[in-house]
């Protein structure tokens, strides 16, 4: 597993409750994947949409390998975003 890889792992993984478990998933294809609540597993996370896609699909079974970026769409301070284990540069 890539480093990048094991970094959405551990996000997944370790996403703390004070953090909405909701967002976009943005693939390495350019595809944009929102979810509503997400289930872990060795090298895949499970997304869990609210509504289905064109093709009716409400699941989206994703390698972390294929995982380019993580959008949060819940308004909030960069601060609370801390307990992910941000911070600001020195």
């Amino acid at each position: 597993m890539s480093s990048a890889s094991s970094d959405w792992r551990t996000l997944f993984e370790s996403w703390p409750e004070v953090i909405p478990r909701h967002g976009l998933v943005v693939t390495m294809q350019g595809e944009t994947i929102p979810f509503v609540g997400y289930l872990v597993s060795g090298g895949i996370v499970l997304l869990d949409r609210d509504k289905p896609d064109s093709y009716g699909a409400r699941k989206v079974m994703l390698a972390y390998e294929a995982i380019a970026s993580v959008k949060i769409t819940t308004p909030m301070e960069l601060a609370r975003f801390q307990v992910m284990g941000f911070q600001a540069p020195m």
